[in-house]
């Protein structure tokens, strides 16, 4: 198994899902990371699941349905990715970074990106709503790392502003309560109390195992991006009991309210913007 972006298994997917629904126009799509399913329980639509498309795979986090669904938004078509790759996974960058090509192949031009997170700063307390305004990459790697796929931007991508303004402010204006920067490590592990004290004073205020490599690929190939993170649990060290992946889809099945609402407004605004 190489780590590396097989090109040809990119093309490969968009391809068959070119082939699958040959009149889907995505303008925006959603990558919905743990807790979030039940999020867009409402929305009705053509269903496919990711095992149909070549590099997806099955999922392999709980909470993480596999499905793609092909929804309409006061007219806008939407691709909503239930469930994500990750690293961790072992699998490699390819699945990974799918669901930002395949939209960019369909025509999108802004992806949602969402996720499950520790709290690291104070008022950022479990069941709040974080728009993501920047990203720290601990990872260990990047995702476009190797030789240069011209399908994905320039050999070397300006990061200066991943997560742009006007869709955070959008993202504050549809039920998010606060802006702040998500810390992205390798996983699978929790991090430890030593670790978070680190990423607290590198100015971090949230911390998870995913949406920076999706981010940074879609960045490349000139997606919109935004970033919203559902803080499930206080991060280890600050937390007074041990993390458990259980915990924290409870607490986001307990914010669930708010995480649907918030998604569904962001969409509703995001159709007079473009």
């Amino acid at each position: 198994m190489s780590t590396l972006i097989d090109p040809t298994v990119l093309d490969a997917a968009a391809n068959a899902l070119k082939s699958i629904w040959p009149n889907a126009k995505p303008k925006a799509g959603l990558i919905l990371g743990s807790g979030w399913g039940e999020a867009v329980k409402d929305f009705q639509g053509l269903e496919l699941p990711y095992t149909e498309l070549p590099g997806f795979g099955k999922t392999g986090v709980m909470g993480h349905a596999g499905k793609l669904l092909l929804a309409e938004v006061d007219g806008m078509e939407v691709f909503i990715f239930q469930g994500r790759r990750h690293w961790y996974e072992g699998e490699g960058w390819t699945p990974v970074i799918l669901p930002v090509y395949l939209l960019k192949a369909m025509g999108a031009d802004t992806v949602l990106l969402t996720n499950a997170s520790g709290g690291i700063r104070d008022d950022l307390k479990p069941g709040s709503l974080m728009a993501i305004s920047d990203h720290i990459n601990m990872l260990g790697s990047n995702p476009l790392i190797g030789p240069h796929i011209p399908a994905l931007g320039t050999r070397f991508p300006d990061q200066s502003e991943i997560y742009r303004k006007p869709l955070r402010e959008m993202l504050l204006n549809s039920g998010a309560d606060a802006e702040g920067v998500y810390l992205a490590t390798m996983g699978p592990t929790f991090e430890t109390p030593a670790e978070i004290h680190q990423y607290r004073s590198m100015g971090a205020d949230a911390v998870g195992m995913s949406t920076a490599p999706e981010a940074m690929v879609a960045n490349a190939m000139g997606l919109q991006v935004a970033g919203l993170s559902c803080v499930c649990n206080w991060a280890a060290g600050i937390s007074p009991v041990p993390l458990t992946h259980e915990d924290v889809n409870q607490t986001a099945a307990e914010a669930m309210p708010r995480m649907k609402s918030t998604i569904t407004n962001f969409l509703h605004k995001l159709v007079k913007e473009i």
